[in-house]
């Protein structure tokens, strides 16, 4: 029987939220995706995840670029927290800036994915690290 691996996925556009789940469907990986449209949105989930039978994210897959409470404050919501502070997180953004690849590094991402999310693009090492940490959760 395969584990299933939980993800919170937090993003504020439509499009990129059903990319996303099309591309964990190629994956055939037994998953469950909560969607927050921002950060304040994922603390909420976060929180309500915290209660009996409920089960924290295995991986947080992020957005940068949201309203009210962006990426990066999320991120370093989720390193201040005890319980949340070793949840992995793979960023995927559209901004390829420098500043925010070296500002989610300095908060302990595990990649960082510069958007549409592929596994098969041979220039994401990072997309692809997410790909086989989700495999390896299956077992």
């Amino acid at each position: 029987m395969k584990r299933v691996v939980n993800i919170l996925l937090v993003e504020d556009d439509t499009l990129d939220v059903i990319d996303v789940r099309r591309t964990l469907d190629k994956l055939s990986i037994v998953y469950t995706l909560k969607v927050a449209r921002n950060g304040e949105e994922a603390i909420q989930l976060l929180e309500e995840s915290k209660g009996p039978g409920t089960t924290l994210a295995d991986f947080i897959i992020l957005d940068l670029n949201m309203p009210k409470m962006n990426g990066l404050e999320l991120l370093q919501e989720l390193r201040n927290h005890m319980v949340w502070k070793d949840i992995r997180v793979f960023v995927l953004t559209t901004s390829e800036e420098r500043e925010d690849k070296a500002a989610a590094a300095a908060l302990g991402i595990s990649g960082y994915i510069v958007k549409p999310l592929k596994f098969n693009n041979p220039g994401s090492i990072d997309a692809f690290n997410l790909m086989i940490d989700l495999m390896n959760m299956q077992n």
